[in-house]
């Protein structure tokens, strides 16, 4: 394996913005560190681009025509190394010198079958999923993919656009029979690319909320009103966290705008956690939690209605959205990717073995190279959340280094089994180092 080509541009037509593209992944591919020849490509494009998709994915498949499968979707915003393009047209493309027998690309024409069954025997650890949000019991659809996989864990995004939500699906492994032709543009559902236990991930979650208060136990809730917390009724616990009186509506009002909800399911919680009130005490949301809208209250039944509808036993905080939080946290994810490409130890034998006879034995050493990344981001997060263009793609780029990497701002993060928001989810494709 070695690095992924992959470009991005900016241009009002997309065909300039492809020749761009084109000009830089051939530059690239001509290099001895990158692939001179992946099969797999990764597409993103802002909505601008969306209802071009069609011609974008032919176009691009008679330039590049050994790249014989394309996944990707649109976003109101994409990101590559150390910068993203929010409302403007651009596009982003990574080529992945992945083996054809280590990936299949899947969609509503060729769905991924339960690992191990059809596909040749095709056994998906993992998959990068791309989803259309308005497509009914989509977080089941999720899981669903998940269980299909030998590992339980997905990573990817739903598609944002101001237009048409389109996804990139073509697969050289061709589609059920039936179904008649498939140009490789899709709308609705999911679709995206599964990978093999021979394609060596790390992936991680990146949360963009902060706790206000301690956490409580849904001890009551109807749908999705969550009506008592602890046994106290739920409105009157959110407004003593915030501080805030119904009485005064022109002051409560823009604190509750502000004011989410982070939910940690029972079968998700960790098997450390603490008792509710004592978890987040570091002021920081795991990656089992998943932040929610609050939509409206009842004083009435002093209910807080949330959007979503937990059971009973569920894990809830209220939470605010918070940029030195989220840069925090990113930063995090972004140390323990590190962390794993090198060790904080390295043994004299192997130290040897790398040919460093000298080498300090407690000196890091760098055991996997990063060959590519996709990072998807919250749309609400970006350069608009991190104070200035392109400051959470220079986060990224300033912790793992001048790595490829393409991406794109969803209207909802996938990570796990679960659908989050406001939340960075970076995953890297990783090699051993030379």
């Amino acid at each position: 394996m070695k690095r992924f080509p992959y470009a991005h541009a900016t241009h009002p037509q997309w065909r300039m913005a492809a020749a761009l593209v084109l000009a830089q992944l051939r530059a690239l591919m001509a290099l001895p560190d990158y692939a001179a020849s992946p099969s797999l490509g990764l597409i993103y494009v802002t909505d601008h681009y969306a209802t071009d998709a069609q011609a974008i994915l032919e176009h691009l498949s008679a330039e590049l025509p050994e790249v014989t499968d394309w996944a990707g979707t649109v976003g109101v915003g994409i990101a590559a190394n150390n910068v993203e393009y929010f409302d403007e047209p651009a596009m982003a493309i990574m080529l992945c010198d992945l083996s054809p027998d280590q990936y299949r690309v899947f969609s509503g024409v060729a769905p991924l079958a339960v690992s191990g069954q059809g596909n040749e025997g095709f056994v998906a650890h993992t998959a990068l999923v791309h989803a259309d949000g308005r497509t009914p019991d989509l977080p089941e659809l999720i899981a669903e993919i998940a269980q299909r996989t030998a590992s339980g864990y997905v990573f990817g995004g739903l598609a944002g656009s101001r237009t048409v939500d389109v996804q990139f699906a073509t697969s050289s492994a061709g589609h059920l029979r039936g179904q008649g032709a498939a140009g490789g543009v899709f709308f609705g559902g999911l679709s995206g690319v599964a990978f093999g236990p021979g394609v060596q991930l790390i992936s991680r979650v990146t949360q963009g909320a902060q706790p206000v208060g301690p956490e409580h136990e849904i001890t009551a809730v109807d749908g999705n009103l969550v009506l008592s917390l602890d046994g106290q009724p739920a409105l009157d616990v959110l407004v003593k966290e915030l501080g805030i009186s119904l009485e005064q509506p022109e002051q409560a009002m823009p604190k509750l705008r502000s004011t989410l909800v982070g939910l940690t399911q029972p079968q998700h919680m960790p098997d450390d956690a603490a008792s509710p009130g004592m978890r987040h005490a570091r002021g920081q949301f795991g990656p089992e939690v998943t932040v929610r809208h609050l939509i409206g209250l009842d004083p009435g039944r002093k209910g807080v209605a949330i959007a979503d509808q937990p059971p009973v036993g569920t894990h809830m905080a209220f939470c605010e959205r918070h940029v030195q939080a989220a840069r925090a946290d990113l930063m995090r994810v972004c140390a323990e990717i590190r962390e794993e490409l090198e060790p904080e130890e390295i043994s004299v034998e192997a130290a040897a073995a790398l040919g460093a006879a000298e080498l300090d034995s407690t000196a890091p050493a760098l055991t996997l190279r990063i060959a590519g990344a996709v990072y998807v981001s919250c749309s609400g997060r970006g350069g608009p959340h991190f104070g200035s263009p392109s400051a959470e793609l220079q986060t990224v780029r300033r912790a793992l280094g001048d790595v490829p990497l393409v991406g794109f701002f969803a209207n909802g993060e996938i990570a796990h089994q679960q659908l989050y928001g406001y939340t960075g989810v970076l995953t890297v494709f990783t090699m051993p180092a030379a």
